[in-house]
């Protein structure tokens, strides 16, 4: 098994979590010289006040020699706000000296200190909840040789580690503190790269087969989901650039042979005259020409349409088709209505955005009877357009087949128009290729009714 990398993300979160582990280790090893209820030596300081405390006491009592009256002396009760230290008197054997009958919490803690301290070449000190006590001192009182112990009350608050300690909730508190930073960082490292991965296949989904170099950054593991993925993008754009170019290649080649075609047909009309035959070949030749010339627009579309993107107001899109084809519809006798077009922009590629909605519009003035109807809303920013007409319709369940290349409803809508079957093609890779969405219903005024939707730049 190889050691993990620093810049892998199985190193990093291996890495964090024996960090964390190595704090709460040291912090455990360092308790024991932190904590004052563990024994240990008296500060020089300490121990000097000692040992002046000491000689004070043998001073003082040089000429009492009832030594039962020195300890009862010693004992006496004090003012809470006297903070000097109280002394403890012991025998050799480790006895404490005392006149009480009841041993109170400091004489508890006396004589459990003296128990395992009474080296008077060693003195110790230790915290016994808020009571100092410290010593052995030598002292000499009533012509005995004796022990002193001190005890102060200790005002000092404990360590921080050392409340932790005491207190599990708040150790576990103060480690996932400690740790939280670490973790955002490793979130962050995790979601980051996850992210760009997201948008990078949102972008692809909606047909932009773009490489994006900031996919190779990070750790190990997503730079390599990253160059997996623009190799993917890659190899799939390219299989389409190349299925569209043989499809343009195809349709260009196929002009040839058809310009000949109409050119003999040509002639055999001018030596023979017209006949219905010939008219009905030159006929079949400008539908077939006619179906070319939109195969290689969707072809090109689909190849170029990301090119060539600038932003512009929609009234400069749209207005001018729209007043075209409101004229076009009076003279075939119809009304085309439109609403206000809103004052906002769109980020696109003017041509394919003008070419959708006309080519949907001059549809709907062509089946519908006698009433088109031109509708634009804006909701926040998504730009809705919704063309109704009173023609026949579409079938329910036709609805979402109009959309693909040369299908042709079963209905009298689509029946000897002398349509190709790709204009409604067109349009939707137009509007896909701009983020957006074209979705055919039952329109209110007896036909159908298509819906745009796209995105438009922000206020």
């Amino acid at each position: 098994m190889r050691i993990p990398k620093i810049t892998s993300l199985y190193g990093r979160i291996f890495a964090i979590f024996w960090f964390t582990m190595l704090l709460v280790l040291l912090s455990v090893l360092s308790l024991p010289h932190l904590d004052p209820r563990v024994a240990r030596d008296v500060p020089a300081d300490h121990l000097g006040k000692l040992e002046r405390i000491a000689k004070a006491a043998e001073k003082r009592y040089a000429r009492e020699p009832n030594l039962g009256k020195i300890v009862f002396q010693l004992e006496a009760p004090r003012s809470r706000k006297d903070s000097r230290a109280r002394i403890y008197l012991t025998d050799l054997e480790g006895a404490v000296l005392t006149s009480k009958r009841h041993s109170d919490y400091k004489l508890k803690a006396i004589r459990n200190f003296v128990t395992s301290i009474d080296n008077p070449e060693m003195p110790k000190q230790k915290l016994y909840g808020h009571y100092m006590v410290a010593g052995p001192v030598p002292i000499t009182l009533a012509g005995e040789e004796l022990l002193m112990y001190a005890g102060v009350k200790w005002n000092q608050p404990p360590p921080f580690l050392l409340r932790l300690f005491d207190r599990p909730l708040q150790l576990l508190l103060a480690v996932m503190l400690a740790s939280t930073p670490l973790l955002l960082w490793l979130a962050w490292a995790l979601s980051q790269p996850a992210r760009r991965l997201e948008r990078a296949a949102q972008r692809v989904a909606k047909g932009q087969f773009e490489v994006d170099p900031t996919l190779e950054k990070g750790t190990s593991e997503f730079r390599q989901a990253g160059e997996s993925f623009n190799q993917m993008v890659e190899a799939v754009n390219q299989m389409i650039s190349g299925q569209q170019r043989l499809l343009s290649d195809i349709s260009h080649e196929l002009r040839s042979p058809l310009t000949r075609l109409r050119m003999a047909n040509a002639l055999a009309i001018r030596k023979q005259g017209e006949s219905q035959e010939l008219e009905r070949i030159d006929t079949e030749a400008q539908r077939l020409e006619q179906m070319i010339s939109e195969l290689l627009t969707l072809s090109r579309m689909q190849v170029d349409s990301h090119i060539t993107r600038e932003v512009q107001p929609i009234s400069s899109l749209w207005e001018e088709i729209l007043k075209d084809a409101q004229f076009e519809a009076e003279q075939m006798g119809k009304q085309l209505t439109f609403s206000e077009i809103p004052e906002r922009s769109i980020s696109g590629n003017p041509k394919l955005l003008m070419s959708a909605l006309d080519n949907i519009t001059r549809n709907a003035i062509y089946y519908g009877k006698d009433q088109v109807d031109v509708q634009f809303h804006v909701v926040q920013d998504q730009l809705t357009i919704c063309v109704n007409d009173n023609g026949d319709g579409v079938p329910d369940d036709e609805l979402d087949s109009i959309f693909r290349p040369f299908y042709r409803v079963s209905t009298a809508r689509d029946r000897n128009t002398g349509g190709t079957g790709l204009g409604l093609t067109i349009t939707e890779s137009a509007i896909r290729q701009h983020s957006g969405t074209i979705t055919a219903t039952r329109s209110q005024l007896g036909g159908l009714q298509l819906e745009i939707t796209l995105p438009i730049l922000p206020v």
